[in-house]
C-alpha cells in the first residue's frame, strides 16, 4: 500500500497565512506537487467547500480540513506544524498543528481505515505533544507511521484507576449509553467523536457503546445492547441510518463536532434524560417522525413553515420540469411546432419500420415531444406531492400527489398545486398526531393518513376550491397573453427583479415556478409563457456572471476565497445557476443584491421588448437551439451582466461605512 504520508509532504513551523483558505491552499499545493493529485485548485476548491460546511478545528490547537476529491489520485496526508496559528473554528482558540487528508473519491476501505486511526490519535494528548517536540519531517513520518501501526500507548497509566473508582460508585445501577457518530465525509469528525465520547464516559463510570457510520464501513450496534441502553446520543450532521432501532429511548442530538467538543457536556445530557420522563425520545417511523420536527422547528413562525415547504416542493418539481423542457424543445427542433397535433397518433401508430410521412424526423420528434409532455404532466403533482412531504413528511406524499393531480384535472395549475399541497400536508400532520392504540400505529403511514388526507384535500379541491383557483389561472393567462410593448417590458422588469432578489430563494423561486407552470401552454400562436420564460432564464443568469466579471474587472475588492467563487461563477451563470453568486451575496449582501436586481430589472426589459423566448425550462447557453431571437438573449446578458459588475465594484469602493474613530476628523474619500 502506498505511504499516506512522506517528509514532501511534511511543512514545519511555517507562516502559511492568516486564514483557512491559505493554509489548505499550501496543503493541497503540496499534495499535487507529491502527483498524488491531478490539480490544486479542483483539490482545494473541494477541501474548502468541506471546511465551510463544518469547521474542522478541534480542541487541543489541531485541525483536520479533509475531502474526498475527483482530483485526488492516491490518497494522502499533508501535514503543517505552524509558527502562526489559525482559527479553524475550535472553541478553544486558533490552531497549529494541521493534517490535511485529501481522499480519493473512490477510495479502498484499507486506506479508509488508516485515515480515520490517524484522527483518532489526533485526541491523544501524548501523541500531539510528540508532534510538536518532533525536530525533522522524517520525526513526524515516523510518528504517522507509528499512530498507524499502534505503536503509541494507547492511553497514560493513570486514567485506569479513576475509571476503576468510578465503576465501584455507580457499580450498583450503572447507566448505559449508545451512540451514532456521522459527520458528511465519514473519514475524521465521525471517530474522532466517537473516541472522545467514550473516553469521557469511561471517566464517568458510564457503559457508553459507539456506531460509527462512516466511510470505511459502520459496524452496526447489537439490538440486545440497543435495547438495554438508557438514553441515545446522536452527534451527526447527516441522516441516522437504521433510526428506527433507537424508537422510543430518550436522545440527545447534536452536531458531530459537538462531541468532540463537549463529550463530557453530551454524557452528562445523555444520563439527565433517561431520568426525565418528558425527555425528548427517538420517534416511531412513519407519520411520528413529525414530532420530531416539530420539536426542532418550534422557534419557526407560519411564514418560514410555508417558505420551507415550498422551496421543497419546487426542488422536487425541477428535474421533471428541465428534463420534460428540454425534450419538448427536442421535439420541436426535430418535428416543428405542429408536431403537438400528431404526436399521439405518431407514437401509437408507426414504428422505425413504419415511418409516418415526414420521415424519421417527425417520428423522434414526435417521441421526444411525448416523453417531454407525459414528463411536464408530472410538474403540478410532484410540486404539491413535495410541499405535502416537506409538511408531513412521507405520509403526506401520496395525498399530495392526489391532490396535485385533481388541481391538474380541473386546470387550477401550480397555484391548485401549491394550496393542494398545503391542504394534504396540514392534513396529514394533523391526523398523524392522534392517540391510536399501539396496534394501530403500523397502519397511520402506510393506510389511514394517505386514504383520510387523501380524502379531505382532493375533495375540498373538487367541491370548494378547484374551480375559483383555475378561474384565477384562466384570468392570469388571458392577462398576461395579451400583453404587449410598455406592460410587456414592465412585467420583465419586474421578473427580473424577482430572480436576483434572493439568489434562488423563495422569490426567485415563485418567478421560475411561475414561468415553468405556463411552458407547455406556449405554441406558435400563444408565445407568451415561452417570453416569460426566456425572461426568466436570461434574467437568473446575470448575478453570477456578473460577479465573475467583477472578480476579473477588479481582484483588490475581493478575497481570495471570492475570486475563487468567480471561476465557478462562470460556469454556473452560464448553466442559469443564479446560487453561483450566494457566496458573494452571504458576505456582502447590501451591494451585491441591488447591484444584482439592477441588472437582471436590464435583462428581464431588454428580453420582453425584443422578444426573446425559451422553449426549454433550464441549461442557459446550453440550450441555445430552443432560444428564439438567440443574439437578443445574449445581448441582454451582457448588457444586464456589465452594468451589475459595475454597479457592484462602484458599491464596494464608494459606499463604505465610516469608521466610528474617524466620524469627528474632516471628511476624506479613499478609492
Amino acid at each position: 500500500m502506498t505511504q499516506l504520508i512522506t517528509p514532501q509532504l511534511v511543512t514545519l513551523d511555517q507562516n502559511l497565512g492568516d486564514s483557512p483558505a491559505d493554509v489548505i491552499r499550501v496543503l493541497a499545493g503540496k499534495v499535487a506537487a507529491s502527483g498524488r493529485a491531478s490539480e490544486v485548485e479542483g483539490l482545494f476548491a473541494d477541501a474548502f467547500a468541506r471546511e465551510q460546511k463544518t469547521a474542522t478545528g478541534v480542541p487541543g490547537g489541531i485541525a483536520i480540513p479533509h475531502c474526498r476529491s475527483a482530483a485526488v489520485q492516491e490518497p494522502a496526508l499533508a501535514m503543517a506544524r505552524l509558527s502562526h496559528k489559525v482559527d479553524f473554528g475550535a472553541k478553544d482558540g486558533p490552531a497549529d498543528l494541521i493534517f490535511f487528508i485529501a481522499a480519493p473519491d473512490g477510495a479502498d476501505q484499507e486506506h479508509l481505515k488508516l485515515l480515520s486511526k490517524l484522527a483518532r490519535s489526533l485526541i491523544k494528548k501524548d501523541f500531539t505533544a510528540a508532534l510538536r517536540a518532533a525536530a525533522t519531517e522524517q520525526d513526524i513520518v515516523d510518528l504517522v507511521d507509528g499512530a498507524l501501526a499502534d505503536k503509541p500507548a494507547a492511553a497514560p497509566a493513570e486514567a485506569a484507576p479513576v475509571a476503576a473508582a468510578a465503576s465501584t460508585t455507580t457499580a450498583a445501577a450503572p447507566k448505559r449509553i449508545v451512540a451514532v457518530t456521522a459527520c458528511p465525509t465519514g473519514i475524521a469528525h465521525t471517530y474522532m467523536a466517537a473516541d472522545s465520547l467514550v473516553a469521557a464516559a469511561k471517566e464517568m463510570g458510564v457503559d457508553l457503546q459507539v456506531e460509527t457510520q462512516g466511510s470505511s464501513g459502520a459496524k452496526p450496534l447489537d439490538p440486545a445492547v440497543i435495547a438495554a441502553a438508557d438514553a441515545v446520543i446522536f452527534a451527526v450532521d447527516v441522516d441516522v441510518r437504521g433510526k428506527e432501532r433507537f424508537a422510543g429511548k430518550p436522545v440527545i442530538n447534536a452536531p458531530v463536532k459537538r462531541g468532540i467538543d463537549e463529550p463530557t457536556k453530551m454524557v452528562q445530557e445523555a444520563l439527565a434524560a433517561a431520568d426525565d420522563p418528558r425527555a425528548r425520545r427517538v420517534p416511531h417511523a412513519g407519520a411520528e417522525d413529525q414530532a420530531e420536527r416539530d420539536e426542532e422547528e418550534k422557534g419557526e413562525h407560519i411564514g418560514q413553515k410555508l417558505k420551507r415547504a415550498l422551496l421543497t416542493g419546487v426542488s422536487y418539481m425541477i428535474p421533471f420540469v428541465a428534463g420534460g423542457g428540454l425534450l419538448i424543445a427536442l421535439g420541436f427542433l426535430l418535428g416543428g411546432y405542429d408536431i403537438t397535433e400528431v404526436a399521439d397518433k405518431v407514437v401509437l401508430e408507426n414504428n422505425f419500420g413504419n415511418l409516418p410521412e415526414g420521415g424519421l424526423a417527425i417520428y423522434l420528434g414526435a417521441v421526444l415531444f411525448k416523453i417531454g409532455a407525459l414528463s411536464m404532466g408530472f410538474l403540478v403533482p410532484a410540486l404539491a406531492g413535495y410541499i405535502a412531504y416537506a409538511i408531513a413528511d412521507r405520509p403526506g406524499i401520496a395525498p399530495g400527489f392526489v391532490a396535485g393531480a385533481v388541481s391538474g384535472f380541473m386546470g387550477a395549475g401550480f397555484l391548485g398545486g401549491i394550496v393542494g399541497g398545503l391542504l394534504a400536508g396540514y392534513v396529514a400532520h394533523l391526523i398523524g398526531t392522534w392517540q391510536v392504540p399501539r396496534w394501530l400505529r403500523g397502519l397511520m403511514p402506510v393506510v389511514i393518513i394517505p386514504l383520510l388526507a387523501s380524502i379531505v384535500a382532493s375533495g375540498l379541491m373538487f367541491l370548494v376550491l378547484g374551480g375559483p383557483i383555475a378561474g384565477l389561472t384562466v384570468a392570469l393567462n388571458n392577462w398576461l397573453t395579451g400583453m404587449s410593448g410598455a406592460s410587456a417590458v414592465v412585467l420583465g422588469i419586474i421578473l427580473g427583479l424577482m430572480m436576483c432578489f434572493d439568489l434562488g430563494g423563495p422569490v426567485n423561486k415563485v418567478a421560475y415556478a411561475f414561468a415553468v407552470a405556463g411552458l407547455s401552454a406556449g405554441s406558435a400562436d400563444n408565445q407568451a409563457p415561452w417570453l416569460i420564460m426566456g425572461t426568466v432564464m436570461a434574467a437568473g443568469m446575470v448575478p453570477p456572471l456578473a460577479m465573475a466579471l467583477a472578480t476579473v474587472l477588479n481582484k483588490k475588492l475581493f478575497t481570495l476565497n471570492e475570486r475563487e467563487n468567480g471561476k465557478t461563477a462562470w460556469l454556473l451563470g452560464a448553466s442559469f445557476i443564479s446560487e453561483g453568486a450566494i457566496p458573494f451575496a452571504a458576505t456582502d449582501p447590501l451591494r451585491v443584491i441591488p447591484a444584482s436586481m439592477l441588472g437582471g430589472a436590464l435583462t428581464g426589459a431588454l428580453c420582453m421588448a425584443t422578444g426573446v423566448t425559451s422553449q426549454a425550462p433550464h441549461g442557459g447557453f446550453f440550450v441555445f437551439f430552443a432560444i428564439g431571437n438567440l443574439p437578443m438573449f445574449i445581448i441582454a446578458i451582457v448588457a444586464g451582466m456589465v452594468v451589475s459588475a459595475l454597479a457592484v465594484i462602484a458599491l464596494k469602493r464608494w459606499a463604505v461605512k465610516k469608521p466610528v474613530e474617524a466620524e469627528a476628523a474632516p471628511a476624506t474619500v479613499s478609492v
